[in-house]
């Protein structure tokens, strides 16, 4: 009777590790396959206003608007340098590190006073590798002024519609 008892532990014990394998070698290609979106993160991360302009043919890739004869439209310079952009699709929020990136910018409107729209704030997990998280959110340009001989708007205000990546469901930053 007891050789069967150790016979049927034993059975048990091969069906155990034998899971136990398959769990680690599930596990690992997951992580692997995780390890590789994170290396390949960086090339489909929101370009900059920067980059906005110059396409890889060198030709401006973002639209102007046709001049009026009006005041001349303000842009958004990408972390205060450069020339300023109308219209931004994209807008470096963190520009020290380049954490925070709002992208995805649809902009209702947009006049030399100030500007609505609606984008999506992307807060990226940093050196860890940890995926970027985004976050819904309205946007508004204001306090336009002359800066280095263009027209630029210095402020802009998020108000985020649902989750927040702070706690704080509104911020205002200086992007002049």
């Amino acid at each position: 009777m007891t050789d069967r008892t150790v016979a049927r532990w034993a059975g048990w014990r091969r069906v155990v590790a034998i899971l136990v394998g398959v769990a680690v070698l599930v596990t690992g290609g997951v992580w692997l396959e995780n390890a590789t979106d994170r290396a390949s993160m960086v090339d489909e991360a929101p370009k900059t206003a920067a980059a906005q302009r110059s396409g890889a043919d060198g030709q401006d890739s973002q639209v102007e608007p046709e001049d009026s004869g009006a005041r001349e439209l303000p842009g958004v310079r990408d972390c205060g340098m450069g020339e300023p952009v109308q219209e931004p699709t994209i807008i470096t929020l963190d520009c020290s590190t380049s954490g925070r990136v709002a992208s995805g910018i649809r902009w209702d409107a947009y006049t030399e006073d100030g500007a609505n729209g609606s984008g999506v704030v992307q807060v990226s997990g940093g050196a860890s590798g940890a995926a970027a998280k985004s976050f819904q959110a309205k946007l508004r340009l204001y306090g336009p002024k002359e800066v280095d001989g263009s027209v630029a708007f210095t402020a802009l205000e998020v108000v985020y519609t649902g989750a927040t990546p702070s706690g704080e469901h509104r911020e205002v930053l200086p992007i002049a």
